[in-house]
């Protein structure tokens, strides 16, 4: 029996269920329905500008998406244009895939101030994603706190540290690009609550940050262990660690001579409140300490960072939708091993939360359509032509793989020399740009 499956969110996760699903049920169609007329998620709208390597990862997805058995549904909003009981009526099996935009909140007085930002918004914002093309932070700044130390406050710090030259190779939206090139800030300051043992960068993001054109990354050697001892932490962890710290330590040898920015690497460090009456001002920390066992603790001691934007890059959540079991303290959808309900099933960061790389997804998401397959049900639904036939009787433009090649064609061929696109911004302008060039 030719089994029909609804893959909802062409990111990572959605991506691999996709290919999974394919490789798994040699007869099986897979529609891949995305609410953006562009598809890959956090590759287009999360991975940082200045990173076009990670991006090549979408040349995977293109082949999938470019399958005979495969379906791009772009444009359509599940909860919106289509609810998950009506897929389930036309499909043998629900594939949720569609991440967790939202931030975390910081739980700080304060945190609503204007030019606070977390980083899912700051991030979405200079990447052109059409959820916060209008976010407009003022960077017309001297100093930022970016709080977390983890890869995402990296790449928050490069596109407020490096020069017009050095990001004029990458995709960052002409918008994003004026206002940070045009920001007087001199200080970026990057804060984690535990110290640099800890910290969750990777390696060779780390290193670019003692590599920037303008800015001298500064590090406190105090912070700094001559040893590393963590018996919370694995084998591996500690030898990643260990890279980290080298690293972090070649960090005091760049000279600040002749550059105008420093990158800030503050540890043990707890922000407890965001200074400021009508806008921000600065931001209150606590120290801090870390036992033995990788626990934080308050010293009760405080002092302030002058700063006038803050951004968290402290993780992100999911949302529900048409009334989905839903774990508020985990921001995920409730699942055991994947499994929602009867024939729904989640993937992702929707199923784990937000954490692990790209590569992390695909491991996930195969276990998860090995248990879709080995739990198939008598089957006999409506099928592609039962979602074809609802969308159509409620005017729902379908954006398919084909329309979403001519998008990303004319997005190549506008690009500056040098950089690999220019986005168009939102769903509108991304129709309009089709339409005009079939109609042309």
């Amino acid at each position: 029996m030719n089994r029909t499956i609804a893959v909802v969110g062409s990111g990572p996760g959605g991506m691999y269920a996709a290919q999974g699903l394919l490789d798994k049920d040699p007869d099986c169609r897979v529609d891949v329905i995305e609410r953006l007329p562009s598809p890959f998620g956090l590759i287009r709208g999360g991975v940082a500008p200045d990173h076009q390597k990670t991006k090549r990862v979408s040349k995977a997805y293109e082949r999938t998406l470019g399958h005979d058995r495969v379906r791009y549904l772009g444009n359509v909003e599940v909860g919106r244009d289509v609810s998950i009981p009506e897929l389930l009526e036309i499909y043998d099996a629900v594939v949720l895939a569609y991440g967790a935009p939202h931030d975390n909140r910081l739980g700080v007085d304060g945190e609503d101030l204007p030019n606070v930002f977390g980083s899912n918004a700051f991030v979405g914002w200079y990447n052109g994603h059409p959820d916060f093309k209008d976010l407009n932070p003022d960077l017309d700044v001297d100093a930022a706190v970016i709080i977390g130390v983890g890869n995402v406050a990296l790449d928050v710090a490069r596109v407020l540290a490096k020069t017009s030259s050095e990001m004029s190779v990458t995709d960052l939206v002409p918008y994003a690009a004026d206002a940070a090139h045009a920001s007087p800030i001199t200080d970026v300051h990057m804060l984690g609550r535990r110290g640099p043992v800890e910290a969750s960068f990777t390696n060779v993001e780390l290193r670019e940050m003692g590599e920037l054109e303008n800015a001298a990354p500064v590090m406190n050697p105090d912070h700094l262990p001559g040893r590393i001892v963590a018996d919370y932490m694995s084998d591996r962890d500690l030898r990643l660690r260990e890279k980290n710290i080298e690293t972090m330590r070649s960090f005091l040898d760049v000279s600040p001579e002749g550059k105008s920015k420093k990158v800030h690497f503050g540890f043990y460090a707890s922000p407890v409140e965001i200074l400021g009456r009508n806008r921000v001002e600065g931001v209150r920390v606590e120290r801090t300490t870390v036992d033995s066992k990788g626990k934080v603790h308050g010293t009760g001691e405080t002092y302030d960072i002058p700063c006038q934007l803050v951004i968290t890059c402290i993780g992100s959540r999911a949302f529900p939708i048409d009334n989905l079991p839903f774990n508020d303290k985990w921001g995920i959808v409730e699942n055991e091993d994947g499994k929602v309900s009867d024939r729904i099933y989640a993937v992702g960061w929707l199923k784990r939360g937000a954490s692990g790389t790209i590569g992390t997804n695909k491991n996930d998401s195969l276990e998860v359509v090995d248990r879709i397959v080995a739990e198939y049900d008598a089957g006999g639904r409506a099928g592609i032509g039962g979602i074809d036939t609802l969308l159509a009787e409620r005017g729902i433009r379908i954006v398919s793989f084909a329309d979403w090649q001519v998008i990303d064609r004319l997005e190549v061929e506008a690009a500056p020399e040098g950089a690999p696109r220019r986005k168009f911004v939102s769903p509108a302008e991304m129709i309009a740009a089709l339409d005009n060039s079939r109609n042309g």
